[in-house]
Protein backbone atom coordinates (compact mmCIF):
# COMPACT_ATOMS: atom_id res chain seq x y z
CA UNK A 1 0.00 0.00 0.00
CA UNK A 2 1.49 3.15 -0.75
CA UNK A 3 1.90 6.31 1.77
CA UNK A 4 -0.53 7.95 0.43
CA UNK A 5 -3.27 5.71 1.03
CA UNK A 6 -2.64 4.91 3.95
CA UNK A 7 -2.25 8.36 5.14
CA UNK A 8 -6.39 8.77 3.71
CA UNK A 9 -7.34 5.91 5.57
CA UNK A 10 -5.73 6.78 9.18
CA UNK A 11 -7.16 10.26 8.06
CA UNK A 12 -10.78 8.96 7.52
CA UNK A 13 -10.30 6.81 10.55
CA UNK A 14 -9.62 9.27 12.51
CA UNK A 15 -12.84 11.46 10.78
CA UNK A 16 -15.32 8.68 11.35
CA UNK A 17 -13.79 8.55 15.16
CA UNK A 18 -14.36 12.12 15.86
CA UNK A 19 -18.05 11.98 14.19
CA UNK A 20 -19.10 9.33 15.83
CA UNK A 21 -17.74 11.09 19.14
CA UNK A 22 -20.00 14.34 17.83
CA UNK A 23 -22.79 12.43 17.29
CA UNK A 24 -22.90 9.70 20.13
CA UNK A 25 -22.77 6.77 17.98
CA UNK A 26 -19.25 5.99 19.56
CA UNK A 27 -20.10 3.16 21.93
CA UNK A 28 -17.29 4.10 24.68
CA UNK A 29 -19.03 7.76 24.80
CA UNK A 30 -22.92 6.03 25.68
CA UNK A 31 -21.88 4.00 28.36
CA UNK A 32 -21.70 6.39 31.64
CA UNK A 33 -25.12 8.05 29.79
CA UNK A 34 -26.72 4.78 29.85
CA UNK A 35 -25.52 4.39 33.27
CA UNK A 36 -26.79 7.11 34.62
CA UNK A 37 -30.34 6.66 32.85
CA UNK A 38 -30.64 3.46 34.65
CA UNK A 39 -29.29 4.93 37.93
CA UNK A 40 -32.17 7.51 37.79
CA UNK A 41 -34.92 4.87 36.90
CA UNK A 42 -33.85 2.86 39.67
CA UNK A 43 -33.64 5.61 42.11
CA UNK A 44 -36.96 6.77 41.25
CA UNK A 45 -38.77 3.17 41.59
CA UNK A 46 -37.99 3.15 44.80
CA UNK A 47 -39.11 6.41 45.73
CA UNK A 48 -42.28 5.61 43.87
CA UNK A 49 -42.17 2.25 45.94
CA UNK A 50 -41.56 4.09 49.35
CA UNK A 51 -44.07 6.72 48.52
CA UNK A 52 -47.01 4.79 47.33
CA UNK A 53 -46.61 2.12 50.68
CA UNK A 54 -50.07 2.61 52.51
CA UNK A 55 -50.66 -1.41 53.77
CA UNK A 56 -53.40 -1.10 56.23
CA UNK A 57 -52.99 1.64 57.69
CA UNK A 58 -56.10 4.47 57.84
CA UNK A 59 -54.96 7.93 56.72
CA UNK A 60 -55.42 10.64 54.86
CA UNK A 61 -53.66 12.11 52.22
CA UNK A 62 -52.17 15.51 50.92
CA UNK A 63 -50.21 16.18 54.02
CA UNK A 64 -47.81 17.79 51.65
CA UNK A 65 -50.23 20.75 51.04
CA UNK A 66 -49.50 22.17 54.76
CA UNK A 67 -51.06 21.32 58.03
CA UNK A 68 -52.78 18.12 57.38
CA UNK A 69 -53.42 15.93 60.85
CA UNK A 70 -54.91 12.41 60.96
CA UNK A 71 -55.45 10.18 63.69
CA UNK A 72 -56.97 7.27 64.30
CA UNK A 73 -60.40 8.79 64.87
CA UNK A 74 -60.14 12.74 63.25
CA UNK A 75 -58.69 14.43 60.20
CA UNK A 76 -57.90 18.16 60.87
CA UNK A 77 -57.25 20.80 58.47
CA UNK A 78 -56.29 24.58 58.78
CA UNK A 79 -58.88 26.70 58.02
CA UNK A 80 -56.71 28.85 56.27
CA UNK A 81 -55.87 26.17 53.49
CA UNK A 82 -59.70 27.44 52.28
CA UNK A 83 -59.29 31.02 52.50
CA UNK A 84 -58.58 31.28 48.08
CA UNK A 85 -61.85 29.38 48.04
CA UNK A 86 -60.62 26.52 46.09
CA UNK A 87 -62.09 23.28 46.63
CA UNK A 88 -59.32 20.72 47.44
CA UNK A 89 -59.50 16.96 46.94
CA UNK A 90 -58.21 14.32 49.61
CA UNK A 91 -58.40 10.80 49.49
CA UNK A 92 -58.33 8.86 52.89
CA UNK A 93 -56.85 5.02 52.74
CA UNK A 94 -58.86 2.14 54.65
CA UNK A 95 -57.52 -1.01 53.43
CA UNK A 96 -58.16 -1.53 50.36
CA UNK A 97 -60.84 0.95 50.19
CA UNK A 98 -59.78 4.59 49.23
CA UNK A 99 -62.65 7.24 49.94
CA UNK A 100 -61.85 10.46 48.13
CA UNK A 101 -63.72 13.93 49.29
CA UNK A 102 -63.20 17.38 48.98
CA UNK A 103 -63.49 20.48 51.12
CA UNK A 104 -63.72 23.77 50.05
CA UNK A 105 -64.62 27.55 51.43
CA UNK A 106 -68.13 29.02 49.58
CA UNK A 107 -68.70 31.74 48.53
CA UNK A 108 -70.83 32.91 51.44
CA UNK A 109 -67.33 32.30 53.42
CA UNK A 110 -68.76 28.52 54.89
CA UNK A 111 -66.23 25.68 54.85
CA UNK A 112 -68.16 22.71 53.36
CA UNK A 113 -67.26 19.26 52.77
CA UNK A 114 -68.40 16.51 50.56
CA UNK A 115 -67.64 13.12 48.97
CA UNK A 116 -66.37 12.81 45.37
CA UNK A 117 -69.18 11.45 44.41
CA UNK A 118 -73.21 11.48 44.59
CA UNK A 119 -75.76 9.20 44.60
CA UNK A 120 -76.12 8.93 40.81
CA UNK A 121 -73.36 9.21 39.28
CA UNK A 122 -70.73 7.03 41.64
CA UNK A 123 -70.58 4.12 39.77
CA UNK A 124 -68.41 6.45 37.04
CA UNK A 125 -65.81 7.06 39.81
CA UNK A 126 -65.43 10.45 38.18
CA UNK A 127 -66.31 12.81 41.17
CA UNK A 128 -65.95 16.48 40.52
CA UNK A 129 -64.06 19.81 39.43
CA UNK A 130 -64.40 23.23 40.09
CA UNK A 131 -65.65 25.82 37.63
CA UNK A 132 -65.49 29.18 39.61
CA UNK A 133 -68.09 28.90 41.93
CA UNK A 134 -69.69 26.08 41.06
CA UNK A 135 -68.94 21.95 41.66
CA UNK A 136 -68.99 20.41 38.58
CA UNK A 137 -69.69 16.43 38.02
CA UNK A 138 -67.34 14.86 35.28
CA UNK A 139 -69.55 12.24 34.37
CA UNK A 140 -72.85 14.27 33.46
CA UNK A 141 -71.42 17.62 33.55
CA UNK A 142 -74.24 18.74 36.28
CA UNK A 143 -73.01 21.96 37.88
CA UNK A 144 -73.82 22.51 41.63
CA UNK A 145 -73.42 25.91 43.52
CA UNK A 146 -70.83 26.59 46.01
CA UNK A 147 -73.17 27.30 48.28
CA UNK A 148 -75.04 24.25 48.10
CA UNK A 149 -72.71 21.55 48.59
CA UNK A 150 -73.20 20.08 52.30
CA UNK A 151 -76.95 21.47 51.93
CA UNK A 152 -78.64 19.66 49.54
CA UNK A 153 -78.58 16.01 49.63
CA UNK A 154 -79.10 12.94 47.14
CA UNK A 155 -79.77 12.68 43.10
CA UNK A 156 -76.13 14.28 41.89
CA UNK A 157 -75.22 16.53 44.28
CA UNK A 158 -72.62 15.75 46.02
CA UNK A 159 -72.91 13.33 48.63
CA UNK A 160 -72.20 15.66 52.34
CA UNK A 161 -69.24 15.12 54.72
CA UNK A 162 -70.14 15.89 58.26
CA UNK A 163 -66.96 18.16 59.45
CA UNK A 164 -67.24 21.24 62.18
CA UNK A 165 -65.00 23.95 63.23
CA UNK A 166 -63.07 23.54 66.46
CA UNK A 167 -61.52 27.12 66.73
CA UNK A 168 -59.44 27.79 63.40
CA UNK A 169 -59.01 24.22 62.14
CA UNK A 170 -61.60 21.99 59.83
CA UNK A 171 -62.57 18.76 61.56
CA UNK A 172 -63.95 15.38 59.99
CA UNK A 173 -64.24 12.35 61.95
CA UNK A 174 -62.62 9.78 60.07
CA UNK A 175 -66.25 7.74 61.33
CA UNK A 176 -68.17 9.79 59.03
CA UNK A 177 -65.58 9.85 56.28
CA UNK A 178 -65.97 6.02 56.01
CA UNK A 179 -69.61 6.42 55.23
CA UNK A 180 -68.95 7.36 52.17
CA UNK A 181 -67.29 3.63 51.70
CA UNK A 182 -70.20 2.84 49.10
CA UNK A 183 -69.46 5.29 46.71
CA UNK A 184 -66.16 3.99 46.39
CA UNK A 185 -66.93 -0.13 46.14
CA UNK A 186 -66.46 -0.76 42.62
CA UNK A 187 -66.31 -4.63 42.99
Amino acid sequence: MSRKKHKNNKDRTRLESKKAAVLGNDKKSRLPLILAACAVLIIGAGVFVVLNQTGDQTNSTQAAQGGVAADANLVTFPAAMFADGKARHFEHRNGNHTIRFFVLKSSDGIIRAAFDACDVCWPAGKGYYQEGDYMVCRNCGRRFASVLVNEVKGGCNPAPLNRAMQGEQVVIQVKDILEGKRYFNFS
